[in-house]
């Protein structure tokens, strides 16, 4: 195989779409709660995305409890099922092998929300203001120019 020679440093098309797979399947064991582990009986838990490595070896599930808390049980005990989802897992897909998969902490809410945070902000509020006052833009003037010009 062709070494990966690409220079745009994101991921290929068949990483994004086997992990993609990886991520509904996973999301499929785990809504249907087939796990007997209690701390994973006792919560829902949403897999918002699946990050593969190059080789497609390893899956980075990142994964948040509904309502966010409990979090470190939650992975541990993710972690400590791993064996038995990744089983799972490769039921529901149709790969040559099935990737490892590792969780880890989904923190995309976290960030969302703090730039929520900085656009309401009183300094960015305030210049979105200047720049909504100053509608001096030269088709606004053309038009009232034309006008005086046919008086």
């Amino acid at each position: 195989m062709k070494p990966d020679t690409r220079t745009g440093g994101g991921p290929s098309q068949r990483m994004l779409r086997v992990g993609e797979l990886v991520r509904h399947a996973l999301a499929d064991v785990l809504q249907r709660g087939s796990i007997t582990d209690p701390v994973l009986a006792a919560h829902i838990i949403t897999v918002p995305e699946v990050r593969m490595s190059p080789d497609l070896k390893i899956a980075t599930c990142y994964v948040m409890p509904l309502g966010g808390k409990d979090i470190t049980p939650v992975i541990k005990a993710l972690a400590a099922n791993a064996r038995y989802l990744r089983l799972e897992v490769g039921r529901r897909m149709e790969l040559k092998s099935v990737p490892e998969l590792r969780f880890r902490e989904d923190t995309s809410f976290d960030e969302g929300a703090r730039m929520d945070a900085l656009l309401r902000s009183p300094k960015v509020v305030r210049d979105l203001d200047d720049t909504s006052s100053d509608d001096t833009s030269p088709d606004a003037n053309t038009d009232t120019d034309k006008e005086t010009d046919a008086e």
